[in-house]
């Protein structure tokens, strides 16, 4: 790159960073498309619309009411991935469906559940809605090219053998699709149809597809429910949780843009320049892909800016390392990118990878984590590789060549033998993990559970209250819920306020007889409410069973997937294998300190897991890439424990300031933020910090005794000179 292309480039990237930033901040057109204000935000940021229904069944059994609940979750999700079901009393279903305001028009797509049966010419029924386990509007062309659309149906196992028999016994007749007594379609039967997929054709548009998939999902409930009511909700937190979190995000990457200036001179620089447009990228992206936002996905955007800051200081860390070699400024940059682009690559894709499948095979906060996460992550190689290289090379360009901008001498340090102290580091992590499953079997035996559940994960109580005035929200965080924390005993109540009105709905943790009536009691005192119009009904668990089974399911299975690409790529299982068992090894300790910690166990638990299991993998991958990139100069004489021991040691530097700077983000976040962001940034506090921990002193150490135990010796092997 010469002068006058550096000059155009540092120009443009000048210009993107404007456009970017008006684009975020104003937008364009009346509606300001773009803008950060118009990210969809969820319940707790900016309310919804909050539906119940009633079950018309009479003593509708446990399994048939989690059924369902299930089902509507997943259909619910076409709103926004952060909609929750649960159950409320016996025979109630609610619904909460944040980013929308309209209940009437949410009613109206979601349509009225009702009973659905497919039948026969003869009246003789075949499946029912239960048979059905989805339906979905399918697009393709006719023979003139124009568009044409059909309607999916996947069937189970149950349904597939009878629907089998019966389009076998009636090709050329109509089977009709029976909704609440109305026929609502009659397609003929083509051919018999055995493998569980139908489809139904016909000149639909896409609307009538719709309509008609749309009505055949909420006709394969279980239940059948009316609608009891619907209501437009407030946000759970004020305008105070947003803006100290905003403020904490902002503080929080001003420190590290100055940390990183000061550490890596103007390589920072180009970093710090270069996660400005990462940031705006972001949040444009969330615009775009029609993000719903929530508080703890704001806390992850402001923990994944500390995490893009991994790509560019093993970057600049190999930059350095070329430069004390001896290279001029201009090769050691173009060495540095070259030589960290491995372990970016199989880091951020090994990340993806397990974003992909919590996606295909999560659901509801799950699903929204694997779609921040893949949206972070592909931002951040982006940024890493073309725009911080753009900026660089740039600044070199135009005439920014001192080696003192890049690159202060230091003495060389030598290999630490970490391996050495690998029985301290074991017996170090087998007995946090044995304290912390003492603390957890303690405190099963004295009644108090292993864990300390939340709403969404145990249930509880739901209080609605008519108050004399309209309460704003910062006035129900300030006045009515340090009341309710008194005598719940509650320290995660969270409110809702009922727009139109003055009734807010508080939700606890489970309370008693004795318990509710205090409560009444304590809110007349204070607020002076009649205490005949406060109803208080038991709720379920937003989370599921089911849920938590998808959960669990799909973080097994993205490592599975993880250990099969660090196979692959690595060409070793022991590479595999450990680096899998150090990431269980860090999703362990997490968990046990929420158990000896009694945080809650909510949604941003799920959140924080994932976070652990996308960041430490990350930062096994670059340890494990430098151990490659030794074995392949090693001779059959080098002595293994001394290669991996400079291959940690070589890498210390990157591991230490990554995790410093990602704890930076979140102790930020942790100072600054309200109760529920605290609950989210601790555990990510530790999983960071176990997590460096894990990464220099437990990974590299279990591939060596991997390597050296089963069918290998103490040296390096044959390798090129």
């Amino acid at each position: 790159m010469n002068k006058k292309k550096g000059i155009i480039s540092l120009i443009l990237m000048a210009v993107v960073i404007i456009f970017l930033g008006f684009t975020t901040a104003v937008g364009f057109g009346k509606t300001g498309t773009g803008a950060m204000r118009n990210i969809k935000l969820g319940l707790d940021l900016a309310g919804g619309v909050s539906i119940t229904y009633q079950v018309e069944d009479e003593n509708p059994t446990a399994e048939q009411m989690s059924d369902t609940i299930y089902k509507l979750q997943l259909r619910v999700e076409q709103y926004s991935t952060e909609a929750s079901v649960y159950q409320e009393g016996d025979d109630r279903i609610s619904i909460e469906i944040p980013g929308v305001t309209d209940a009437n028009q949410i009613l109206d797509e979601l349509g009225k559940p009702g009973s659905l049966e497919f039948q026969t010419s003869d009246g003789e029924s075949v499946i029912t809605g239960a048979d059905v386990q989805t339906a979905s509007v399918q697009s393709g062309q006719d023979d003139m090219g124009n568009a044409e659309y059909s309607v999916e149906l996947v069937l189970n196992d149950e349904g597939t053998q009878k629907f089998a028999d019966a389009t076998e016994a009636n090709i050329g007749q109509p089977i009709s699709i029976i909704y609440d007594g109305e026929t609502i379609s009659s397609p003929t039967v083509q051919s018999a149809i055995t493998g569980g997929t139908a489809y139904i054709t016909g000149n639909f548009t896409y609307e009538e597809a719709d309509n008609l998939a749309s009505t055949i999902r909420i006709g394969g409930l279980q239940l059948e429910l009316k609608e009891l009511r619907s209501n437009v909700v407030g946000a759970q937190l004020g305008e105070e949780a947003i803006s100290t979190s905003l403020m904490a995000g902002a503080i929080g990457f001003g420190l590290v843009f100055i940390f990183m200036i000061c550490v890596y001179y103007l390589p920072g620089l180009a970093a710090g320049i270069a996660l400005v447009i990462y940031t705006e990228l972001v949040l444009v992206i969330l615009n775009a892909f029609n993000v719903t936002l929530t508080l703890p996905g704001i806390a992850g955007i402001v923990l994944s800016i500390g995490m893009a800051v991994d790509a560019n200081v093993i970057i600049f860390a190999r930059v350095r390392e070329e430069m004390a070699r001896g290279k001029s400024i201009k090769n050691a940059l173009k060495a540095g990118f070259q030589k960290a682009m491995s372990a970016i690559i199989d880091g951020n894709v090994t990340t993806l990878i397990a974003a992909a499948v919590l996606w295909f095979m999560g659901s509801g906060t799950v699903k929204g984590f694997a779609q921040t996460l893949a949206i972070g992550i592909v931002v951040s190689m982006f940024t890493a590789l073309v725009i911080t290289r753009i900026i660089v090379f740039a600044f070199y360009a135009v005439g920014l060549r001192g080696e003192k901008l890049y690159y202060h001498p230091k003495k060389e340090r030598q290999p630490i033998d970490f391996i050495g102290k690998k029985k301290y580091f074991f017996t170090l992590s087998i007995a946090v993990m044995l304290i912390g499953l003492g603390v957890l079997g303690y405190n099963y035996s004295q009644g108090r559970g292993a864990f300390a559940y939340g709403l969404e994960f145990e249930g509880g109580t739901s209080t609605t209250v008519d108050f004399d005035k309209d309460y704003t929200i910062n006035e129900i965080d300030q006045e009515i819920v340090p009341v309710v924390e008194e005598v719940t005993g509650d320290n995660n109540v969270q409110t809702q306020k009922v727009e139109g009105s003055n009734q807010v709905i508080i939700k606890t943790v489970a309370l008693d007889l004795d318990q509710r009536e205090a409560l009444n009691q304590a809110l007349v005192d204070n607020f002076q409410v009649d205490a005949d119009t406060i109803t208080a009904e038991n709720i379920s668990s937003t989370v599921s069973s089911e849920m938590r089974q998808d959960a669990v399911v799909a973080v097994l299975t993205a490592a599975v997937f993880m250990l099969l690409y660090i196979w692959l790529r690595f060409k070793d299982i022991r590479f595999a294998t450990s680096a899998v068992l150090a990431l269980l090894h860090d999703v362990v300790v997490v968990i046990l300190f929420y158990a000896v910690s009694r945080i809650a166990i909510g949604n941003t638990f799920i959140a924080c897991i994932l976070t652990i299991v996308g960041y430490s993998i990350n930062a096994t991958i670059v340890i494990f890439d430098r151990i490659r990139e030794e074995l392949r100069y090693q001779t059959r004489s080098t002595d293994l424990k001394l290669l991996v021991n400079k291959s940690v040691t070589e890498t210390l530097t990157r591991s230490i300031y990554t995790n410093l700077t990602t704890f930076i983000m979140v102790a930020v976040l942790y100072i600054l933020g309200v109760s529920s962001i605290r609950e989210f940034a601790l555990p990510l506090i530790v999983g960071i910090v176990w997590g460096a921990y894990s990464s220099v002193c437990i990974t590299a150490a279990l591939w060596y005794v991997m390597k050296t135990k089963i069918g290998g010796k103490k040296t390096a092997g044959k390798g090129k000179k």
